[in-house]
Protein backbone atom coordinates (compact mmCIF):
# COMPACT_ATOMS: atom_id res chain seq x y z
CA UNK A 1 0.00 0.00 0.00
CA UNK A 2 1.50 3.38 -0.77
CA UNK A 3 1.77 6.57 1.34
CA UNK A 4 -1.44 7.91 -0.26
CA UNK A 5 -3.52 5.28 -0.31
CA UNK A 6 -2.92 4.98 3.53
CA UNK A 7 -4.19 8.59 4.26
CA UNK A 8 -7.07 7.86 1.83
CA UNK A 9 -8.14 5.12 3.36
CA UNK A 10 -7.90 7.53 7.02
CA UNK A 11 -10.75 9.89 5.51
CA UNK A 12 -13.71 9.09 7.34
CA UNK A 13 -16.53 9.53 4.76
CA UNK A 14 -19.57 12.01 5.68
CA UNK A 15 -22.18 11.15 8.48
CA UNK A 16 -25.08 9.57 7.18
CA UNK A 17 -28.13 11.12 6.78
CA UNK A 18 -31.02 11.38 9.47
CA UNK A 19 -33.79 12.02 6.98
CA UNK A 20 -34.35 9.16 4.04
CA UNK A 21 -31.79 9.32 1.54
CA UNK A 22 -33.84 9.33 -1.84
CA UNK A 23 -30.72 10.33 -4.04
CA UNK A 24 -31.33 7.46 -6.99
CA UNK A 25 -35.32 8.51 -6.90
CA UNK A 26 -36.62 7.85 -10.69
CA UNK A 27 -39.52 10.87 -9.51
CA UNK A 28 -39.79 14.48 -7.74
CA UNK A 29 -37.91 15.64 -11.08
CA UNK A 30 -38.88 19.05 -10.52
CA UNK A 31 -42.42 21.47 -11.18
CA UNK A 32 -43.81 23.98 -13.46
CA UNK A 33 -46.23 26.26 -11.19
CA UNK A 34 -47.20 29.68 -10.55
CA UNK A 35 -45.96 31.96 -7.71
CA UNK A 36 -48.17 34.43 -6.18
CA UNK A 37 -47.63 36.67 -8.73
CA UNK A 38 -48.42 35.06 -11.74
CA UNK A 39 -44.56 33.82 -12.50
CA UNK A 40 -43.79 30.06 -13.46
CA UNK A 41 -41.43 28.77 -11.64
CA UNK A 42 -39.49 25.62 -11.91
CA UNK A 43 -36.44 24.05 -10.24
CA UNK A 44 -34.18 25.71 -12.38
CA UNK A 45 -35.10 29.03 -10.45
CA UNK A 46 -33.24 27.98 -7.63
CA UNK A 47 -30.33 26.57 -8.88
CA UNK A 48 -27.38 26.85 -6.62
CA UNK A 49 -29.50 26.10 -3.57
CA UNK A 50 -31.06 23.88 -1.95
CA UNK A 51 -34.62 23.31 -2.24
CA UNK A 52 -37.31 21.92 0.42
CA UNK A 53 -40.33 21.16 -1.23
CA UNK A 54 -43.65 20.43 0.68
CA UNK A 55 -47.21 19.86 -0.70
CA UNK A 56 -49.94 20.99 1.41
CA UNK A 57 -53.00 23.96 2.02
CA UNK A 58 -53.34 27.11 3.68
CA UNK A 59 -56.68 25.05 5.98
CA UNK A 60 -54.38 22.57 7.18
CA UNK A 61 -55.14 22.32 10.90
CA UNK A 62 -51.59 20.63 11.95
CA UNK A 63 -49.26 19.21 8.82
CA UNK A 64 -48.69 22.12 7.33
CA UNK A 65 -48.01 24.36 10.09
CA UNK A 66 -45.79 22.40 11.85
CA UNK A 67 -43.88 21.79 8.79
CA UNK A 68 -43.21 25.33 7.97
CA UNK A 69 -42.53 25.98 11.37
CA UNK A 70 -40.19 23.41 11.75
CA UNK A 71 -38.39 24.82 8.44
CA UNK A 72 -38.10 28.02 9.98
CA UNK A 73 -36.02 25.81 12.99
CA UNK A 74 -33.76 24.30 10.05
CA UNK A 75 -32.90 28.21 8.19
CA UNK A 76 -31.94 29.40 11.95
CA UNK A 77 -29.88 26.32 12.64
CA UNK A 78 -28.21 26.57 9.10
CA UNK A 79 -27.10 30.38 10.21
CA UNK A 80 -25.30 32.22 7.87
CA UNK A 81 -25.88 29.90 5.04
CA UNK A 82 -29.83 29.94 5.89
CA UNK A 83 -30.23 31.98 2.51
CA UNK A 84 -28.71 28.74 0.28
CA UNK A 85 -32.05 27.36 1.29
CA UNK A 86 -35.62 28.14 -0.52
CA UNK A 87 -38.57 26.45 0.94
CA UNK A 88 -41.23 26.10 -1.64
CA UNK A 89 -44.87 25.11 -0.46
CA UNK A 90 -47.31 23.71 -2.66
CA UNK A 91 -50.76 23.73 -2.47
CA UNK A 92 -52.62 20.34 -2.90
CA UNK A 93 -56.10 22.80 -2.58
CA UNK A 94 -56.19 25.17 -5.68
CA UNK A 95 -59.95 25.31 -5.56
CA UNK A 96 -59.54 26.85 -2.15
CA UNK A 97 -55.77 28.38 -2.27
CA UNK A 98 -55.95 31.72 -4.13
CA UNK A 99 -52.63 33.11 -5.13
CA UNK A 100 -53.19 36.15 -2.59
CA UNK A 101 -54.31 33.66 0.25
CA UNK A 102 -50.81 31.33 -0.94
CA UNK A 103 -48.73 34.48 -0.58
CA UNK A 104 -50.28 35.52 2.71
CA UNK A 105 -49.68 32.18 4.32
CA UNK A 106 -46.32 31.60 3.39
CA UNK A 107 -44.68 35.48 4.07
CA UNK A 108 -46.74 34.76 7.64
CA UNK A 109 -44.23 32.18 8.13
CA UNK A 110 -40.82 33.53 6.71
CA UNK A 111 -41.09 36.13 3.70
CA UNK A 112 -38.41 33.84 2.21
CA UNK A 113 -40.93 30.84 1.67
CA UNK A 114 -42.34 30.13 -2.09
CA UNK A 115 -45.95 29.18 -2.37
CA UNK A 116 -46.66 28.06 -5.67
CA UNK A 117 -49.58 26.32 -7.11
CA UNK A 118 -51.50 25.04 -10.39
CA UNK A 119 -54.83 24.07 -11.78
CA UNK A 120 -56.43 20.84 -10.88
CA UNK A 121 -54.12 19.18 -13.91
CA UNK A 122 -51.32 20.73 -13.22
CA UNK A 123 -51.43 19.63 -9.10
CA UNK A 124 -52.07 16.43 -9.95
CA UNK A 125 -49.57 15.51 -12.56
CA UNK A 126 -46.84 17.42 -9.93
CA UNK A 127 -47.96 15.52 -7.16
CA UNK A 128 -47.90 12.22 -8.80
CA UNK A 129 -44.31 12.68 -10.42
CA UNK A 130 -43.42 13.11 -6.53
CA UNK A 131 -45.40 9.80 -5.49
CA UNK A 132 -47.68 12.16 -3.41
CA UNK A 133 -51.22 11.36 -2.26
CA UNK A 134 -53.81 14.37 -2.06
CA UNK A 135 -57.58 13.28 -1.64
CA UNK A 136 -60.31 16.06 -0.77
CA UNK A 137 -62.45 14.49 2.51
CA UNK A 138 -65.81 15.98 3.20
CA UNK A 139 -66.57 17.77 6.19
CA UNK A 140 -70.14 18.68 6.73
CA UNK A 141 -70.95 22.26 4.44
CA UNK A 142 -66.93 21.77 3.75
CA UNK A 143 -64.07 19.38 3.14
CA UNK A 144 -60.38 19.01 4.29
CA UNK A 145 -57.43 17.35 2.10
CA UNK A 146 -55.67 14.15 3.33
CA UNK A 147 -51.96 14.25 1.98
CA UNK A 148 -48.42 12.92 1.60
CA UNK A 149 -46.78 14.73 5.00
CA UNK A 150 -42.66 14.41 3.36
CA UNK A 151 -41.00 17.47 2.34
CA UNK A 152 -38.18 16.66 -0.31
CA UNK A 153 -34.98 17.91 -0.29
CA UNK A 154 -33.48 18.80 -3.73
CA UNK A 155 -29.29 19.57 -3.82
CA UNK A 156 -27.51 22.75 -4.81
CA UNK A 157 -27.62 20.97 -8.40
CA UNK A 158 -31.16 20.33 -8.60
CA UNK A 159 -31.12 16.62 -8.11
CA UNK A 160 -33.89 15.34 -5.90
CA UNK A 161 -31.65 13.86 -2.52
CA UNK A 162 -33.59 13.62 0.37
CA UNK A 163 -37.59 12.46 1.94
CA UNK A 164 -38.43 14.20 5.27
CA UNK A 165 -40.51 12.57 7.15
CA UNK A 166 -43.12 14.66 9.18
CA UNK A 167 -41.84 13.61 12.95
CA UNK A 168 -38.12 14.44 11.99
CA UNK A 169 -36.88 17.58 14.06
CA UNK A 170 -35.32 20.69 12.32
CA UNK A 171 -31.86 19.69 14.18
CA UNK A 172 -32.36 16.26 11.69
CA UNK A 173 -32.76 18.28 8.77
CA UNK A 174 -30.39 20.65 9.46
CA UNK A 175 -27.88 17.96 9.73
CA UNK A 176 -28.93 16.96 6.38
CA UNK A 177 -28.72 19.89 4.84
CA UNK A 178 -25.35 20.78 5.78
CA UNK A 179 -23.71 17.48 4.70
CA UNK A 180 -25.41 18.71 1.39
CA UNK A 181 -24.01 21.79 1.23
CA UNK A 182 -20.54 20.76 2.54
CA UNK A 183 -20.84 18.21 -0.89
CA UNK A 184 -21.72 20.95 -3.34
Amino acid sequence: MSFGSSLSACKSAPPPFKTIDITDAEYGKGFSLSDPDGKTRTLADFKGRLVMVFFGFTQCPDVCPTALTRAIEVRRQLGKDADKLQVVFITVDPERDTAELLKGYTVAFDPSFLALRGDEAQTRATARDFKVFFSKVPTGSSYTMDHTALSYVFDTAGKLRLAVRHNQTADDIAHDLKILLDAA
